[in-house]
């Protein structure tokens, strides 16, 4: 098992937000400044908790995304607007294939995500192998 905290003001953009510019007649798909922005700092926080050895077998992956509070949501309370869960884990899970803490995301056979308002803000990751 592996369990760590990233403390952060969690990403909003999500890995849905590529974009495409035609080049030559050929599509060419590319990340805009803030998704590759974003990128960058998951990468960069997951690398300090990178296994020493990449995950192997089935995977469970458990997610609780802590959105700063606001005034008309008190903490504890989820957080039902965008991004959506599937969407925010999309680019965690490129983000950690990226790092090494497995071969593929496609090793996740079961995973729970959860976004809620906090004080402390940040992503709380648990990884077991199954």
């Amino acid at each position: 098992m592996i369990q760590f905290f990233m403390p952060m003001i969690p990403p909003t953009v999500t890995a849905q937000e590529h974009q495409v510019a035609v080049r030559n007649g050929k599509p060419h798909f590319y990340n805009p400044p803030e998704l590759a922005k974003a990128k960058e700092k998951l990468c960069a926080n997951l690398a300090t908790h990178k296994p020493e050895r990449k995950l192997e077998g089935a995977l469970r992956l458990v997610v609780k995304w802590c959105f700063p509070v606001t005034p008309n949501h008190k903490v504890g309370e989820y957080k039902i607007t965008r991004p959506d869960t599937d969407n925010l884990n999309k680019l965690l899970k490129d983000c950690m294939t990226q790092v090494g803490f497995w071969n593929d995301d496609a090793q996740v056979a079961s995973e729970i995500c959860e976004k809620f308002y906090s004080d402390i803000t940040g992503i709380w990751i648990r990884i077991d192998e199954l």
